[in-house]
């Protein structure tokens, strides 16, 4: 057999892995390789061709998609580890189909087909996992819910990712999007002894620092194969500086209770006097009455004119240490017999400090010294009511700063038999549990505060994502600093200074933790060589327990800096140098020094230092009686046993080769609820629910000719609802923006219809074209519904607000309803191709190009007492996306530039804050990556991740466009080595 030059000398088994996560794949077994024996008649000597780099992955997952009887694409692990990715989520949006989000600039959670997390399972070793982790608010916060986070897991310590986007019955139930199967490598995958070890320097031209990156792999095998042991293992490091500006969504003139009216017209507020808006001893003097003073109060007071609620510039410092660990031992004890044991452990250790400079008031009620007590002097919008300049007297400006330390660990045993009980009939039982435990012990944030500043002013007038912010002050000065609740010596201490927000200090530890507990059997009989059939059992335990604590004064207002306190704010310098900023923004601001504050008032003492209970001096924590912590502290235990039945075919009809497969899956849901409601200060809630599904699926694949296959499937799907919709207890929030938040336990599962059908041509030269039609039609759809009512129109007792509430504040009301939801229907084209066709060295370029267009109307409601429906995308679906490499490879040097694009969609319906959407805009990141191997043990890497130093950039309202969120976290680049012993 006659053998390709590039591989006639590669025989011996590789792995180059981790830090650039290549693993070659002449290194790997047949499920990796191509690997081709023959035995030449009278020779019997066995002749090997091995394809070797990263053409030799391309092929590999090229061949696995073209054998599988159903709609799912694949990535080898060469093929991760030469894109310069550093998690899961970055290899898998190589995916047709696939798109992802990203947190601190690294990617988080993915989209498959307009489906977002909520949607898709993850299976790590064939059991369904769990993994998640913390977040900034505006990248989602901790996540409480059914979507995987990536991030907790490098891509080192994986070889293979297969995206199923078709359903078949012996799959587990689950998704409406995809079920992404994730697998270690294990030691009969290589043959021998095996051993690699990788080490990088990254570096983030944001922040400056160089972080390492390093990993390892150690295999080998036994007693003539029949035992296998591997253990591997990544490490990583990052430190980021993400800088930008937010605005914490968009509001009304009216909001809020509307702008301080000038002199002579109406009060604004009520209880204003003929000179100040609000009572006198605030001193927030009213405007004169002038014409253009009325002219701006009357723009600014349009309730089609919108303005940020919380403009502010931010510096968020991420740092973030990653380990994973893998292990896997097989063994077989006979022919036909194969018992696999994989562990795999992950932590991902994190702190994250977020300081803003930001204005209060355009958020805050009369009550809290907000809105009404500011001043309108000038006052310009858009035609689409968007604040383009506005200059302002009494606003209230504060420095924030917020620090978290995040902890996730992640462990999942499995363990694996197969057996074959005769020629034609064999088992295999699988049981694992894959447990994630999130703990966030350290979440205070603390202010410094500066109250009723005149002449401040916000333009945007030049750029509508980085707007001028004019403070009238030093803000790297004295000006703000900590102020707190008069203290008395008798009589009633209050716990706030009326019609002011004083400084705070908020305390916020929370966790939560996911275990998953599955155990299958499944049986496979084939019946003739047209025929087979499977069956199987399994049952699975899933519980979600989610805590949080809050202090006891649900103002988390404080008292004045203990005497002889010092030391107590720092500064920040050098914000945006990497972000653009216009000129005249300030490039650094006095912020809170949380460890001298929190010496000085040992706040975490758990204890009250000094005044009554639940005052200013009260820094005892409580849970589930605590009004704004309770609705986070809830638990839900799924029980779910199934079984199906499938069948198998080969068949040629007319000569048209048929292979696929027809079956059904039933499962019965048994959920278990327990929540709290506010009724004697945290009532305990226990509900039950069951639910049962019939889930037929059918696929059929035709080679027409030897190039080209024609697929088609179709099923029905389901997905249980998000966990935090399904808790029978709620949550009341009465600082910072007010809100009330309730679940409903019998909240019916997402169900749709499925369509797929597949056009795939595979030429010479393992290219490949593809086109992909799939439609799903969501006939039960479950939506979060928003409405703003006055407390004391909630249905809840007054009890439950702080004293210095009256009722009349307006809150944003939260409760989950079952809809009708819609259809969902696209396209993906692909092409795949080296370019084998060229002379000379041109041969070893190639190219893979993808592209996605996605469409839905989901009916969104956008009222509980209305019939008024938003007829708009389903959330998280991009409708364009698309992705392209470019590489070359002569087996001793290789390059590949990466680009990714996805269009921008929207995360909320209807919007909060009187707005119709919010969303993320379009995003277009490019990656590059070198290498150059030395000789057959070392080679060196050169990679550069977000090259474009893409903004994460937010928005609210599809007309206005308006900035919530516009960072930006640096370019990074690494170098490196790796050495196969």
């Amino acid at each position: 057999m006659n053998q390709h030059p590039h591989r006639a000398s590669l025989r011996k088994l590789t792995l180059c892995l981790l830090g650039t996560a290549s693993v070659s794949a002449m290194s790997l077994g047949p499920a990796f390789a191509q690997e081709v024996a023959a035995t030449p008649a009278g020779t019997g000597a066995a002749q090997t061709v091995v394809v070797t780099g990263l053409r030799a992955s391309l092929e590999s997952a090229l061949n696995a998609k073209r054998q599988d009887s159903g709609i799912v694409d694949v990535i080898k692990s060469e093929d991760m580890g030469k894109f310069p990715d550093t998690n899961l989520a970055e290899s898998l949006q190589r995916v047709p189909g696939v798109v992802i989000d990203r947190d601190a600039g690294e990617g988080r959670s993915i989209t498959v087909r307009g489906l977002g997390q909520d949607f898709t399972r993850v299976r790590i070793n064939g059991i369904e996992g769990l993994a998640t982790t913390g977040g900034t608010d505006s990248s989602g916060g901790t996540n409480r819910g059914r979507g995987f986070d990536f991030n907790v897991f490098a891509s080192e310590l994986f070889s293979a990712l297969t995206v199923r986007k078709s359903s078949s019955a012996d799959v587990d139930e689950g998704s409406l999007g995809a079920t992404v199967d994730l697998q270690t490598l294990r030691p009969f995958d290589l043959r021998g002894f095996n051993a690699t070890v990788a080490l990088k320097g990254k570096y983030n031209d944001g922040s400056e620092k160089t972080d390492p990156r390093g990993a390892f792999m150690i295999s080998n095998t036994f007693f003539d194969r029949k035992v296998g042991v591997l253990v591997s293992g990544a490490y990583s490091k990052r430190r980021v500086l993400e800088d930008g500006f937010s605005s914490v969504r968009w509001d009304n003139g009216p909001s809020s209770g509307g702008w301080c009216a000038p002199q002579g017209m109406a009060a604004n507020p009520a209880n204003s006097t003929a000179t100040t808006c609000g009572p006198a001893a605030q001193g927030a003097e009213r405007l004169p009455n002038t014409p253009a003073n009325i002219a701006a109060y009357n723009a600014a007071s349009d309730p089609n004119n919108f303005h940020p609620r919380l403009p502010r510039y931010g510096r968020l410092t991420h740092d973030q240490d990653r380990l994973g660990l893998t292990g896997s031992v097989q063994w077989r004890p006979q022919q036909g017999t194969l018992l696999t044991f994989d562990m795999l452990y992950s932590k991902l250790d994190a702190t994250r400090q977020e300081d803003f400079l930001q204005a209060t008031s355009f958020s805050r009620s009369a009550s809290q010294g907000g809105k009404p007590q500011v001043g309108v002097l000038e006052a310009e919008y858009d035609q689409n009511g968007s604040l383009l300049y506005g200059r302002y007297n009494n606003v209230d400006i504060r420095s924030e700063q917020r620090y978290d330390e995040l902890k996730t660990t992640f462990t999942q045993p499995t363990l694996t038999l197969e057996h074959k009980l005769s020629d034609t009939l064999s088992m295999s039982a699988k049981y694992g549990r894959a447990e994630s435990k999130f703990r966030n012990p350290v979440q205070t944030t603390v202010t410094l505060d500066a109250l009723n500043v005149d002449n401040y002013s916000i333009d945007f007038r030049n750029d509508s994502r980085r707007p001028v912010i004019s403070y009238p002050f030093d803000v790297n000065g004295g000006t703000l600093g900590l102020i707190g609740v008069p203290q008395v010596a008798s009589g009633t201490q209050p716990t706030t200074v009326p019609n002011t927000t004083t400084s705070e200090i908020r305390i916020r530890p929370q966790g939560t933790d996911n275990v998953n507990n599955v155990a299958q059997f499944d049986l496979a009989w084939e019946a003739s060589d047209i025929f087979s059939f499977k069956g199987g059992v399994n049952s699975k335990k899933y519980s979600s327990d989610t805590y949080e604590f809050r202090r006891v004064n649900q103002n988390d207002t404080i008292f004045a800096p203990p005497a002889g306190a010092t030391g107590l704010t720092s500064n920040i310098s050098g914000f945006g140098s990497n972000f653009g900023m216009p000129a005249g923004s300030p490039t650094g601001w006095v912020i809170p020094n949380l460890q001298a504050i929190a010496a000085a008032y040992d706040i975490y003492c758990n204890c009250i230092k000094s005044g009554p209970a639940g005052g200013p001096g009260d820094f005892t924590l409580s849970s589930i009686e605590n009004g704004n912590a309770r609705g986070n502290n809830r638990s839900v235990t799924e029980k779910s046993d199934g079984l199906y039945l499938m069948g198998e075919f080969r068949y040629d009809l007319w000569n048209i080769p048929l292979r696929g497969n027809f079956g059904v899956r039933h499962v019965k849901t048994e959920l278990e609820t327990l929540g709290y409601q506010a009724a004697g200060g945290g009532t305990a809630v226990k509900v039950e629910h069951d639910y049962k599904d019939t889930l037929p699926s059918f696929n059929l694949t035709a080679n027409l000719t030897d190039e080209f296959i024609v697929r088609v499937g179709a099923a029905k799907v389901m997905t249980r609802p998000q966990l935090g919709f399904l808790s029978p207890g709620g949550s009341i929030a009465t600082t910072g923006n007010l809100s009330i938040n309730t679940g409903n336990p019998f909240l019916k599962p997402f169900r749709a219809k499925t369509f797929d059908t597949s056009f795939e041509y595979y030429f010479k030269n393992k290219a490949f074209v593809g086109l992909g039609l799939f439609q799903k039609n969501i006939d039960t759809y479950i939506q979060s519904l928003r409405t703003n009512v006055a407390f004391r129109d909630s249905g809840l007792p007054l009890s439950l607000l702080p004293a210095n509430f009256t009722g009349e504040e307006v809150f944003q009301l939260t409760a989950p309803v079952n809809t009708d939801g819609g259809k969902l229907k696209g396209f993906e084209i692909s092409y795949q191709q080296p370019f084998t066709f060229l002379p000379g060295w041109g041969k070893n370029f190639g190219t893979l190009l993808n592209y996605t267009k996605v469409s839905s109307k989901i009916e969104y409601l956008v009222s509980p007492t209305s019939d008024a429906k938003i007829i708009d995308d389903l959330l998280n679906l991009s409708p364009k996306a698309w992705n392209a490499t470019f590489f070359y490879d002569d087996g001793k040097f290789s390059a590949r530039v990466s680009g990714a694009k996805r269009s921008g969609f929207v995360t909320r319906v209807p919007g909060q804050n009187n707005n119709d959407v919010e969303g993320k805009n379009e995003t277009f990141n490019v990656d590059l990556s070198v290498s150059y191997k030395v000789n057959e043990n070392l080679e060196f890497t050169l990679e550069g991740v977000n090259l474009t130093n893409e903004e994460s950039d937010q928005f609210i309202s599809r007309t206005r466009n308006s900035v919530v969120v516009n960072n930006v976290t640096g370019r990074e680049y690494l170098f490196g080595l790796r050495y196969k012993f």
